[in-house]
């Protein structure tokens, strides 16, 4: 234990501490508000892209596969057909859509015009 002459500078040790440990705290609290903000927002997001998913719609799941939605049998499973071949429909969860196209919003380049 060591031992000061002067007692004013053993608190403001004690004190610097607290107000470090006070620091890290709140910093802590600053992060974790931020990341669940953030988790709710993309849940949200993602709530929403599950609602709207309509037969027609070209989807990519998040295994990678392109298809297109041919029924939305429940709340929780589609219909998809992949490729060209029409035998190949295949019901799986909404949660595996990964990217949705709505539609006849796809968009006409120059290079797609001149194939």
């Amino acid at each position: 234990m060591i031992l000061l002459t002067n007692g004013t500078q053993a608190a403001s040790g004690a004190g610097s501490i607290i107000l470090l440990v006070g620091y890290i705290v709140i910093m802590i609290f600053v992060f974790s508000f931020i990341s669940k903000r953030s988790q709710k927002k993309q849940a949200a997001q993602q709530d929403e892209l599950f609602r709207s998913l309509e037969p027609g719609d070209n989807i990519m799941t998040t295994s990678g596969f392109y298809g297109t939605i041919l029924d939305v049998v429940d709340d929780t499973t589609i219909i998809v057909e992949f490729g060209n071949n029409k035998n190949c429909r295949i019901p799986m969860h909404k949660k595996a859509v990964a990217q949705v196209e709505k539609a006849g919003t796809a968009e006409v380049t120059e290079e797609d015009s001149k194939n």
